[in-house]
């Protein structure tokens, strides 16, 4: 099986990212893996579809992971040129935030010549369809609202303050667009004085999202993996982490400094897995990282859910390999249905 990764730079790439985790475990079983960035597809006159790859070489058996990060950035890889039909998963794991500023034209390449992969008959995960409607945080408010917490999208300051005045415990600000803690506050009332300089900072980047604040927040989320529309286990672990936020924190994002810690996984978080499984299916999402406090969830990750090397560390347990036998599964399932099953059907089998 050849799978190709798509992300947002090789330099950006790091040992710790999941998709490196993903990449090192589909080379121990023995498949190809090449790495694609937003400029390395090409359309051809004749309609064909081409990719260039970063190859990272087959034969080579890593034993760490640190090892194929080293030659992935080094001259251990070559550059091909192959045919997009010529591989069998184009696995989408860009942030399509990080190139919305300095380079626009490649925040949404993935979703773009993902679905031209696909109509040539490469299975592509998530299904570029359901990313497309993804590309910021509105597809979370179209979930149930039984599981989200209570929030406003505006860019009026008026509005913002009259919402702030109704959630005695407060409010969560961020951007409409972008990820990872960047410009997220935590709005205790509108007496507060730098509530303007927030308000300028934060809607400088577009709309605004604000939600009222969940008091459980303050030891953290729950960072849960879900993939084809269910909780990801393996050797009777789920993959989840609780992430703790600094003291004086609101932000528990591991980059943003918060504390990974090992969680059990109980029937309250598993409900509210439930309630979002359904769209994420009808999405086409293969793979999905969900953000939960208590009974609500904060966010659902669908482009580039991390997380997967600190359960290994926590846990002992390889969930990457557990997510390759599944993509072998959907190649199986491809290479005798083909023409019959869409690439969406094939995301969540």
């Amino acid at each position: 099986m050849r799978i190709a990764f798509f992300v947002n730079s090789i330099e950006g790439e790091t040992a710790t990212y999941t998709t490196t985790g993903l990449a090192f475990s589909a080379l121990c079983r023995g498949h190809e893996v090449c790495y694609v960035t937003p400029a390395d597809f090409i359309l051809r006159p004749d309609d064909s579809l081409w990719v260039r790859g970063r190859v990272l070489p087959a034969a080579k058996r890593y034993r760490k992971v640190q090892s194929l990060h080293a030659d992935l950035q080094g001259t251990e890889t070559k550059i091909d040129i192959v045919d997009a039909r010529e591989i069998d998963v184009l696995f989408l794991r860009n942030d399509p935030s990080l190139d919305e500023g300095g380079r626009a034209w490649a925040a949404h390449v993935g979703a773009m010549f993902g679905r031209l992969a696909a109509a040539r008959g490469v299975v592509v995960l998530n299904d570029p369809d359901g990313l497309s409607l993804a590309q910021n945080k509105l597809y979370f408010q179209g979930f149930p609202r039984a599981v989200r917490p209570d929030t406003l999208i505006s860019k009026s300051i008026d509005e913002i303050r009259a919402f702030v005045d109704s959630n005695p415990e407060g409010v969560i600000l961020k951007p409409l667009q972008g990820s990872g803690g960047k410009n997220v506050f935590k709005i205790g009332s509108t007496d507060e004085a730098n509530l303007n300089q927030i308000f300028e900072a934060v809607s400088g980047e577009g709309y605004l999202i604000a939600q009222a604040y969940l008091p459980a927040a303050t030891e953290g989320d729950i960072r849960l993996f879900l993939m084809n529309g269910r909780p990801l286990i393996r050797d009777g672990k789920y993959a989840a982490i609780r992430r703790v936020p600094t003291e004086g924190e609101v932000r528990s994002n591991i980059h943003a400094s918060g504390t990974a810690v090992a969680v059990d996984v109980n029937t309250d978080v598993l409900a509210v897995a439930e309630v979002v499984r359904p769209k994420l299916v009808e999405d086409g999402m293969f793979l999905v990282g969900l953000d939960i406090v208590g009974d609500r969830i904060l966010e659902i990750n669908v482009f580039t859910p991390g997380g997967l090397s600190v359960m290994r560390e926590l846990y002992d347990v390889d969930f990457s390999d557990s997510i390759v036998e599944a993509l072998e599964r959907k190649i199986v399932h491809r290479n005798g249905n083909l023409g019959v099953l869409s690439n969406r059907a094939i995301a969540t089998l």
